[in-house]
């Protein structure tokens, strides 16, 4: 009876260890996976598709970037050829002076023919006119022989150094159409010229080539 007594307690705490060690060694129990709700779904699909539009937005703004630059470069080469075409024609239009009752070529005169020659050459197309003037001294008669006289003088100087003459035409005003009308030689002296006009192919001038 005695030893009974003292069995069954020592069989509980037995038991008892067994079951302890038993729970320490059990593994834990499986993760219950995420639950997908629908606005879980919604909200990945909406972060997805804001970033697909964002990508989006900006290879737009790339493109448009390059076309606006590609733009702005053909216009700055077109304004860059427009002055440039502007610089030529004032050179081809530059005046030439002469002196009193002469049709000679003075070296100031000389020299803006030289510099007309290039762009002539490279401007095959170009074809101008050049009216003589006089001042207001001698008869209207005169002067008008003189105006020719000076044009024809300038046309020679051009065509001697290889411009074709059908490129070149003359004509004469004399005394008819003066830039000052005051009766001393400062306005004299700026009634005695040549004037050249472009009257084909000068839309746009093309520089010689150095």
């Amino acid at each position: 009876m005695t030893v009974t007594k003292r069995v069954i307690p020592m069989v509980f705490a037995l038991v008892s260890l067994v079951a302890v060690e038993a729970c320490r060694s059990a593994p834990p129990p499986p993760a219950q996976p995420a639950v997908d709700t629908a606005a879980e779904r919604r909200a990945r699909e909406d972060a997805m598709e804001r970033e697909r539009q964002a990508a989006e937005a900006a290879a737009a703004a790339a493109r448009q970037r390059a076309v606006d630059d590609s733009i702005a470069r053909v216009r700055a080469a077109e304004e860059a050829a427009r002055r440039e075409s502007e610089m030529l024609r004032g050179t081809l239009t530059t005046v030439i002076s002469f002196d009193f009752d002469r049709s000679a070529l003075r070296d100031d005169a000389r020299a803006a023919l030289d510099a007309k020659l290039p762009i002539l050459m490279a401007n095959a197309g170009v074809m101008v006119r050049i009216s003589g003037h006089a001042d207001e001294r001698g008869s209207s008669e005169y002067n008008l022989a003189l105006g020719q006289r000076r044009a024809a003088t300038a046309k020679r100087y051009l065509v001697e150094r290889g411009i074709a003459e059908s490129r070149i035409e003359t004509t004469s005003f004399g005394e008819e159409r003066p830039v000052c009308t005051d009766s001393m030689e400062g306005c004299w002296s700026q009634n005695r010229r040549d004037e050249f006009e472009i009257t084909a192919g000068g839309p746009m001038l093309m520089r010689p080539q150095s």
